[in-house]
């Protein structure tokens, strides 16, 4: 399969893409021909016009014409119908200003003549028309539809209207003003049709072989062609396929593509030809046969196809014996492999009479096989000398794996220790919130009983003792939980640090509000000294006041963070400032805000956080406080003992 997948499925694909390929570019050019040859007859087609539009002028400017109009319109008439066979017209006239008025003065060829100008147009006309112009047109333009394949339907039988190559030039000689006017009637003119088609397709040996037609339409309909219905019979009163007519004289495009002719496919050129109005009338076409170059093609294809076929024959039966020479070694060699796999350490590869990179791998791998056999061996030797060690060694196992599930076992009671304190915090913590509610709600039925209080004085009085029993166990379960609290704070602390830790934690939302963070810690006389504090709990209490402030200002602001030296009531200690340039607090709220369950986010906090705050900073000997800034917004105050000035008997009361 390696050998011959290459040949076999990649040359194949190969030779596709390139026929394909081919068969593309094949069809492009012959596209292209037919584009060029349909140029040629729509050259063909301008040059008939402005040749007849010079041949009138130039009558019209002639001494024989000027002499004709001196002597009267009968010398005129026999004048142009001696021109008109010569010119190949079918009627040929002079108008004068008088004869100009409607119908003959509509068409624009003849109002460009009489403003001066030759002019040469494709016109349609009508039966009536052209009996007044020749009687003998109407019965040339006359021509019965037929009924053709793909046309589009219709409810017509003749066609009796007439394509007119219609010429006009002006007249001014010797006092005499008018028009000269002439025309050619396109309907079954086959010497007008075989000419353009000689022109075409008849211009040397290389194109002999192209069966080529071309067609003069009116609107659909086939009036001049050299296409056969049969041996002699032209195509006459056919009709076009109903997609060429849409394209070409529904959306004014030129076709170049396959269409089926009459009763074959052609490669087919349709140009959409405009008469003096502006209005697309007909079409011209041009087209060869395209069943040869369908025929060449096929052939083409199959002459690949089998000089494929000859050197896949030819190869692959070389292509097979070089695979062999190389696979049959690796197969050997992969026998041999499972033969080893298997136990046999004795297998070998021998010689496999090659000096190339597989020979080197064959003898290489029986190397390798030797080395293994031997070092097979010596495992064998050091495994008796192993099992006394592992002998010796399992009775020290024994005694230190013993050592490890004593071990094990405190690890998992301290584990469970310590779940069972997180546990015991949340429960505690939950339990304090519907205390604190029955506590509140005694006291309301106190005050809104009041002398009628004593009636159920014992049953308060006992509610209060269970109150007080819930809050000490609360107590005892905080201290189990988290003893920390309850000890004493000996970490002495330096705040800026600490501000800076706590900025960086909250950066999420500075950052999605564009705040500005402005930091103002005050390194001069006397210095900012350390206090005595839990971090942690300082560390809350900072994070809260911040993020209580990015809430306020409800989108960008400026956040100010300032830490100074302060002294109160004799002792030194630090001062924080928190200040932001939000909303405010309402100066009714100021007293109330550092109350439990106050808040001004219905629905979204709990009301705790200040309370907590004011609780953490208290128990550290410290002072919390807010106020509203002139400029705007709110300032949050923390201020703190030095460690030197720290109440550590506060602390120890605290834990008791």
């Amino acid at each position: 399969m390696l050998a011959l997948l290459p040949l076999a499925v990649l040359m194949p694909l190969l030779l596709t893409l390139a026929m394909a390929r081919w068969n593309a570019d094949y069809d492009a050019v012959l596209i292209a021909k037919v584009e060029s040859d349909l140029r040629i007859a729509e050259q063909y087609l301008g040059h008939l016009q402005t040749g007849s539009a010079e041949s009138l002028r130039s009558i019209a400017n002639s001494t024989a014409f000027q002499q004709a109009l001196a002597k009267g319109p009968t010398a005129v008439r026999s004048h142009l119908e001696a021109l008109r066979d010569d010119l190949e017209l079918d009627f040929l006239e002079y108008l004068t200003l008088a004869d100009l008025a409607p119908p003959l003065g509509r068409w624009p060829v003849i109002q460009a003549a009489t403003q001066g100008q030759r002019a040469s147009q494709i016109d349609i006309f009508t039966a009536e028309d052209l009996a007044n112009v020749a009687p003998h047109l109407a019965d040339q333009a006359r021509i019965p539809l037929i009924d053709t394949e793909a046309a589009e339907p219709t409810s017509r039988e003749v066609e009796d209207r007439g394509m007119v190559l219609h010429t006009a030039a002006p007249v001014a000689l010797l006092g005499h003003h008018g028009v000269l006017r002439g025309g050619r009637l396109l309907n079954r003119n086959l010497g007008f049709i075989d000419t353009l088609n000689a022109l075409v397709y008849l211009g040397g040996p290389a194109e002999q072989n192209r069966q080529g037609t071309a067609t003069l339409f009116l609107e659909d309909t086939r009036v001049s062609t050299n296409v056969r219905l049969f041996e002699e019979v032209r195509a006459l009163g056919t009709r076009v396929s109903a997609v060429v007519r849409n394209k070409v004289l529904g959306e004014g495009q030129t076709w170049l593509d396959r269409a089926f002719v009459v009763n074959d496919w052609y490669i087919s050129g349709y140009l959409p030809l405009t008469d003096s109005y502006g209005t697309r009338v007909g079409m011209l076409y041009v087209g060869f046969l395209e069943a040869p170059y369908t025929a060449a093609k096929r052939n083409a294809y199959w002459t690949i196809v089998a000089v494929f076929l000859a050197v896949l024959v030819l190869s692959a039966p070389l292509f097979l014996w070089l695979a062999k020479g190389i696979f049959s070694p690796l197969e050997r060699m992969s026998l041999t492999m499972k033969r080893v796999e298997r136990g046999d350490l004795t297998a070998r590869n021998g010689s496999i009479g090659r000096q190339d990179e597989i020979g080197q791998v064959a003898r290489h791998l029986d190397s390798l096989l030797d080395q293994i056999q031997e070092r097979d061996q010596r495992l064998r030797d050091w495994a008796g000398e192993l099992n006394q060690r592992v002998d010796r060694r399992t009775v020290e196992l024994r005694a230190a794996n013993e050592k490890l599930e004593e071990t094990f076992k405190q690890l998992v009671m301290s584990e469970k220790l310590a779940s069972i304190g997180e546990i015991t915090a949340g429960v505690a913590h939950e339990i304090n919130n519907p205390v604190a509610v029955i506590q509140g709600n005694v006291d309301v039925m106190r005050m809104t009983l009041g002398p009628a209080a004593k009636e159920v004085g014992t049953e308060l009085d006992l509610i209060d003792n269970q109150v007080m029993r819930i809050g000490a166990i609360v107590g005892r379960l905080l201290q189990f939980a988290r003893p920390s609290e309850f000890g004493t704070f000996e970490e002495s602390l330096d705040l800026a640090p600490l501000v800076s830790d706590c900025l960086v934690l909250v950066d999420h939302v500075i950052s999605r509000q564009a705040i500005q963070v402005e930091k103002q810690f005050d390194q001069g006389v006397p210095p900012v000294p350390p206090v005595r504090i839990d971090p942690g709990e300082l560390q809350q209490v900072v994070i809260n006041l911040i993020l209580n402030a990015a809430q306020a200002m409800e989108g960008p602001g400026l956040l100010r963070l300032s830490l100074e030296a302060s002294s109160r009531d004799g002792r030194d200690g630090a001062l924080l400032t928190v200040a932001d340039t939000g909303c405010g607090i309402a100066e009714d709220d100021l007293a109330a805000v550092f109350n439990p369950f106050y808040t001004t986010k219905l629905g979204e906090g709990t009301g705790l956080g200040l309370s907590i705050s004011q609780t953490l900073i208290q128990r550290a000997g410290g002072i919390i406080s807010a106020r509203n800034r002139k400029s705007g917004g709110a300032a949050f105050s923390i201020w703190l003992p030095s460690a030197q000035n720290a109440p550590i008997e506060a602390h120890g009361k605290a834990a008791e």
